[in-house]
């Protein structure tokens, strides 16, 4: 049996790196190569597609995990294999609760892509133990609360202060708590020194 894969990822270098992969692969054959999310669904509904490998943050807007949601609605028996090179951690929660069968980091693997896309294909749910760990200025991603990594979020999504504590639904004060704590943590002079650090590291990805 040949399974065919659809590869969407922005970034042209992994797009190519699947391609190549997919196409020296035994038992696989490449369907196409997209650089937009949006267009996923549409595959779905015209060819037979059996695997998908996707990248979850995609520059038109449409994010992986987005679309895992609605092509698993409406085609469940389609594996969707999303990959990143950010280490933000909430993504292995939120790809398992779209429905992602499978889960690789670009960037820090813990077994080669094939693999994956094999046990993938034979039933299995391969995800990560863990996000892997980056450090913030002066702190290891372990360090910060899970409130002071939504507070992180949010700034780096461009929110003031106040629409950071109206959208978590907390006080300015509390607000204003956990912000000083990831200054002090991360060694940052002010929050625009913050907020480039965390959006450069990918520590968290606004808005996915």
């Amino acid at each position: 049996m040949e399974y065919k894969v659809l590869v969407v990822d922005d970034q042209t270098m992994p797009r190519q790196l699947f391609e190549s992969i997919i196409r020296n692969a035994v038992g696989y054959s490449l369907v196409d190569s997209i650089d937009s999310a949006d267009m996923a669904d549409i595959y779905c509904a015209r060819t037979q597609i059996d695997l998908i490998i996707m990248d979850i943050v995609m520059h038109d807007g449409v994010s992986g995990i987005e679309m895992t949601k609605r092509i698993k609605k409406s085609y469940p028996n389609i594996k969707i294999l999303l990959v990143t090179s950010m280490p933000d951690a909430t993504f292995l929660r939120k790809a398992q609760d779209a429905g992602a069968d499978s889960f690789w980091y670009k960037e820090a693997q813990e077994a080669p892509i094939l693999e994956v896309m094999e046990r993938t294909m034979a039933g299995e749910h391969v995800y990560p133990v863990s996000a892997p760990h980056v450090k913030l200025g002066d702190a290891w991603d372990t360090e910060f609360t899970a409130r002071e990594l939504d507070v992180l979020k949010l700034l780096v999504g461009g929110y003031s202060d106040r629409e950071i504590a109206e959208k978590l639904e907390i006080s300015f004060h509390t607000e204003r708590f956990h912000m000083n704590s990831l200054l002090s943590k991360t060694g940052s002079s002010s929050r625009t020194e913050l907020a480039i650090r965390a959006a450069r590291t990918g520590i968290v990805v606004p808005e996915v």
